[in-house]
């Protein structure tokens, strides 16, 4: 066993799980789907976490809310505790519930497994053939009788030294290479760029002085609508040496793509759209230099994938018409580039690979997404989703691919949500609620007191309300329960979360019913994407062998609960895997491995892509999808199959909460 575990039993309920060294006892509790009542976030003020501590050392949780009578009996606060070995902990009756209701109600927290690229497994199928490659000549010093030109001599000896053929060199190259190598006596490293197919040529980008092939790196970068995140990549070793992310500075210039394509259209609009992002791709590269300790000079590429539009605006391409019918991008495919043609701020010999597109809203971050998790070399019938703002959709295999995009709006990301705050720290991002007096439990990001709700935290406040009867199927509060805490205002129903004086924002945190049903549109949308791109393909959710998560919102979303509100289709969680960053893995995976170069464009041509504004049954499917989880619960067995054990238990009458 992992020396930095330890094991957490959890009392009366008998519950056990595995928890790193000094990790939190309240998030041990969610995770084990145990109940502590807590409100505040985690921060020690409501002093309602309290537990039992029966056997086992744990850092902190005392504090003033605890007596010293209180300390002597084992008592702590849960949300202050760090565990620090294996433990027995007792629940206290403030916080027990009927096992039977809370085995049934609070399954253990389910997040996707985490699929991780593999270097050795890469190294071993022969693909790790980095794009650009690096070699050390010794060439013969000219003489009299040995007299070729410079260019002529080093052409020649890779060809007859290394095997290379069909060889250029780029002319900045051609200017340079007589000085360096009277410098370095005739012992120099060429960068070679290899074609993207077989036979065509390769091209020398660079010469340094002396021995440089234990210094080749890459630069990969995810182009996002709100975020552009970079990695600097050992092309020698593989591994990541710097990583940074920064918020995409165009989103002063309009939150979405749209608002963006129409600033563009403005006089100078392209121009500074441009010049903004690539401020920041420059600002990273700098921050990634300074951190690995790298010579910019052995840089040798740098690969790039981002939705059409970001695309299209990153090489100052008017995205005009991706917003018009019907809906053309300028182009699929761009050419390798020098990426100081774009202003980046590398040196001259540098290559910029761009991801292509599909359409004009299946862009090249889909296809790296694509590329990178595998799913073009699976025989599994796949579904890979990446969730945001926009939500895109491809279902296949290795023979064929299928994709769409459906616009889900903001609420994933705290938008259209009266206290929806992107997953910073304050956010709750985890929640549990007593079905008895329906007091919550919050556990926030950072373990502070909340100011308001993340998307991951959404969605299972959602889910758990809806089991335990809280709100019905169309996302309505339940108005005869005995709690304080559901409440109307201004004529709105709403649910206190976290009351005024345990926040930050000296305001009650509530969740309201258009919250809710911002949610439940918002989940809509993607499951009636998921449900018609497998009907126009003659396929149905019993054909689905596995499914991709991509972007930072799917490591955190509880499975369970993603398929209790409908948004993700019912199938055993143990299918469902999360790959991070799916454009970053992409783009990382395109400078580790000429392979995906040469695959990429024959994975695009293979996609299909429909319009789900132009699919008649589009439409259908999101109406009947308007529901928790939807109309036809013949669709979510389990969540039908837990809901009936609810109804069939008749649990005690609600008690009045004071």
């Amino acid at each position: 066993m992992d020396m930095g575990m330890h094991t957490v039993l959890f009392l009366p309920h008998n519950r056990k799980i595995q928890v790193k060294d000094g990790g939190s006892l309240l998030r041990a509790a969610m995770e084990a789907g145990v109940h502590v009542n807590a409100s505040c976030g985690g921060e020690g003020v409501c002093g309602k976490c309290r537990v039992i501590i029966e056997s086992g050392v744990v850092e902190g949780g005392i504090t003033e809310k605890l007596t010293a009578k209180d300390v002597s009996d084992g008592y702590r606060q849960a949300c202050l505790s760090m565990v620090k070995s294996d433990l027995t902990v007792r629940i206290p009756v403030e916080s027990v519930i009927d096992a039977s209701i809370l085995n049934m109600q609070s399954t253990p927290r389910c997040t996707a497994r985490i699929q991780q690229m593999n270097l050795e497994e890469l190294k071993e199928a022969g693909l790790f053939v980095p794009p650009v490659e690096k070699k050390y000549l010794e060439l013969p010093v000219p003489t009299q009788q040995d007299n070729l030109p410079d260019v002529s001599r080093l052409v020649g000896f890779l060809k007859l030294e290394h095997g290379e053929h069909r060889l250029v060199m780029d002319f900045p190259v051609i200017q340079k290479i007589s000085d360096i190598l009277r410098r370095s006596d005739f012992k120099i490293t060429a960068t070679l760029v290899r074609p993207v197919h077989p036979g065509r040529k390769t091209h020398i980008v660079n010469v340094q002085p002396g021995d440089t092939t234990s210094r080749n790196y890459a630069i990969a970068v995810d182009i996002g609508t709100t975020t552009i995140y970079g990695q600097l990549i050992d092309l020698v070793s593989g591994e990541v040496l710097a990583q940074f992310g920064d918020f995409n500075a165009q989103i002063s210039y309009g939150e979405d793509v749209i608002s963006r394509i129409m600033y563009a259209e403005k006089p100078g609009g392209l121009e500074k759209l441009h010049e903004v992002v690539i401020g920041v791709v420059n600002k990273l590269i700098e921050k990634m230099i300074i951190k690995s300790g790298v010579d910019i000079e052995d840089i040798s590429t740098i690969t790039m994938a981002g939705n059409t539009t970001m695309t299209q605006l990153l090489l100052k391409v008017n995205p005009r018409s991706i917003r018009r019918a019907p809906y053309v991008p300028t182009s699929s495919l761009y050419p390798p580039l020098q990426a100081v043609t774009l202003g980046i701020a590398l040196k001259e010999h540098v290559t910029a690979l761009v991801y292509p597109q599909v359409s004009s809203y299946v862009g090249g971050d889909i296809v790296a997404g694509v590329m990178g998790s595998g799913l073009y070399r699976t025989e599994e019938l796949t579904l890979f989703m990446d969730i945001g703002t926009n939500a895109e959709i491809v279902i296949g295999n290795k023979d064929w691919m299928a994709c769409a995009a459906c616009s889900a709006g903001p609420a994933f990301e705290g938008g259209g949500i009266t206290f929806g705050m992107r997953a910073t720290k304050g956010a709750i991002e985890d929640f549990s609620m007593d079905p008895f007096t329906f007091e919550p439990m919050n556990i926030t990001i950072g373990n502070v007191r909340p100011k308001g709700i993340c998307g991951s935290g959404l969605i299972i406040m959602v889910a758990t309300m809806f089991e335990l009867g809280v709100i019905d199927n169309r996302g309505k509060f339940n108005r005869n329960l005995k709690t304080p805490r559901i409440r109307e205002t201004g004529g709105i129903w709403e649910y206190v979360l976290v009351w005024a004086n345990e926040t930050q924002i000296d305001r009650d945190v509530v969740l309201t019913e258009p919250d809710i049903d911002n949610l439940i549109r918002a989940k809509g949308a993607i499951y009636s994407g998921c449900m018609t791109l497998l009907e126009e393909v003659g396929l149905g959710v019993q054909n689905l062998e596995r499914i991709i998560l991509a972007g930072g919102f799917g490591s955190y979303v509880d499975l369970e609960k993603a398929m209790t509100i409908g948004l993700l289709p019912e199938m055993d969680t143990s299918r469902v895997t999360f790959i991070g960053n799916g454009s970053l893995l992409g783009a990382r995976m395109s400078s580790l491995t000429n392979r995906i170069r040469q695959d990429v464009v024959d994975v695009v041509k293979k996609i299909t892509n429909f319009e789900l504004s132009e699919t008649h049954s589009y439409m259908d499917n999101y109406v009947a999808a308007l529901f928790l989880p939807h109309t036809d619960m013949n669709k979510f067995p389990r969540i039908k199959a837990r809901l009936d054990a609810r109804r069939q238990s008749h649990p005690p009458e609600n008690v009045t909460v004071v």
